[in-house]
């Protein structure tokens, strides 16, 4: 059995293991932004994907979680984040680079986060073996006039906001064989803390692993197919998962479905808007299935990718002629 064949039957394994383990109780205590379209934005779970497929990139993807959700005072609360990524990478050099900010609001907290990541890209026979670290800031927010407390500390302030920074590290590896991919990553490394000023108010930003599968085929013709398999742990104590299978014809339309466990099934659709393809635009749509007495039944994100495309001086040579010389 070839390494492609061997690969096939490893993933189908996995997904098979994963739904297995769905029947089983995932406890859910990820602190981390989640996206439906995280096949398109490898970069934020693992650095090593950043400046891999070369090009200046650029990507901004808005996400609205449990639409018009609202708590039981009657005030918003819903999921709302929003992701920027910026890559390319250094010609002749096998070194990549990008910049990822995101924005996530959750009720009363918020969360701005914002990274600097590298990566080394090291061909290997057919494929790529890439390493990648990040490094940035991460800041959290609370509102206390938007809590609702049952029984609260004689200490804790009714109003007002408290806002902390703190630094945040992560590191990861990815094989691209260009038929399949295999990465793994682990983000906020060292667990930052946010106290907002008070020790018995700490709130850790705990540890999250990562590990995406991915597979591309060609049944027929243009047509590409492409299943993958998302894994997060936070702290190797709760697991969670998305799989996906997307269609794409011509690199222009695609369409696919995804499921998170436990919590959504998803439709997924893109198009590429200009001549080249460098344009393209993004929607998924969640239907939530699990939970749904604690949520809204629809999540919508939408998502906008650009790649600069390459600029290259040609100059023609004209034939010049002189009464001596022809050249």
């Amino acid at each position: 059995m070839n390494q492609e064949g061997a690969f096939l039957l490893f993933f189908k394994k996995a997904i098979f293991l994963v739904f297995l383990l769905g029947f089983s109780h995932f406890a859910w205590s990820q602190q981390d932004a989640q996206f439906t379209q995280y096949m398109y934005n490898g970069m934020y779970y693992n650095p090593a994907f950043a400046g891999k497929d070369g090009g200046l990139r650029f990507s901004a993807l808005h996400r609205s979680q449990w639409l018009n959700y609202t708590t039981n005072s009657g005030t918003g609360g819903a999921p709302v984040t929003q992701l920027l990524t910026a890559q390319n990478n250094i010609a002749g050099k096998n070194i990549g680079y990008g910049l990822t900010v995101v924005n996530d609001q959750i009720g009363a907290t918020g969360n701005l986060e914002v990274n600097l990541q590298g990566a080394y890209h090291k061909k290997i026979n057919r494929g790529t073996l890439s390493f990648g670290v990040y490094a940035g800031m991460f800041s959290s927010s609370l509102d206390y006039g938007e809590l609702i407390v049952v029984n609260p500390e004689p200490n804790l302030p009714t109003s007002g906001k408290e806002s902390q920074i703190n630094f945040n590290f992560g590191a990861g590896i990815l094989l691209d064989k260009r038929s399949f991919y295999l990465g793994l990553s682990s983000r906020h490394l060292n667990e930052p803390a946010f106290d907002f000023g008070d020790g018995s108010f700490d709130n850790q930003l705990k540890n999250h692993s990562y590990a995406l599968f991915g597979y591309r085929f060609r049944p027929v013709g243009s047509l590409t197919i492409e299943p993958s398999l998302l894994i997060k742990s936070v702290s190797f104590n709760n697991f969670s998962y998305d799989v996906s299978v997307i269609a794409t014809h011509q690199n222009k339309i695609s369409g696919g479905v995804a499921f998170r466990g436990e919590e959504s099934i998803s439709l997924i659709l893109g198009y590429s808007l200009l001549r080249d393809n460098s344009l393209r635009l993004g929607y998924a749509f969640d239907l939530v299935i699990g939970g749904l007495e604690a949520k809204s039944p629809t999540s919508h994100e939408l998502m906008l990718r650009y790649v600069l495309p390459d600029i290259t001086k040609q100059i023609d040579r004209v034939i010049q002629r002189t009464p001596r010389f022809r050249f």
